[in-house]
């Protein structure tokens, strides 16, 4: 007869019904991670745009030759003034279909450079 305290194929049963969860936590870690990769990547492009426009060169060309090739087209570099530059950096969606904001950093530029 069929016993209702029967275990086997019980670990399979809740293995099943947590993989939704781990893959949620996995692409969730994933995501967070290419978040910080983008603050630490818009930061890095701050610093050369910074460079170049203290000795006279493009900051813009600086910042994305700075970057890797496959986050340069996510990259946006404005000059306000003189003394600042603002740098936006898309942060890229793990998932498909999602819209996700940008990373931004500023920079002032002494007043005595070019």
């Amino acid at each position: 007869m069929f016993d209702l305290r029967e275990t086997d194929g019980q670990g399979t049963v809740e293995l099943v019904a947590l993989l939704p969860l781990i893959a949620a936590l996995v692409i969730g870690s994933w995501q967070a991670i290419v978040i910080g990769q983008s603050w630490w990547l818009v930061g890095v492009a701050a610093r050369a745009a910074a460079r170049a426009q203290v000795i006279g060169a493009s900051p813009a060309s600086a910042a994305r030759r700075a970057l890797p090739r496959g986050a340069r087209g996510r990259l946006v570099v404005l000059r306000r003034g003189a003394g600042e530059l603002t740098v936006r950096l898309a942060v890229p969606a793990v998932v498909g279909g999602m819209r996700l904001g940008s990373a931004t950093a500023r920079v002032a530029v002494p007043a005595g450079s070019p």
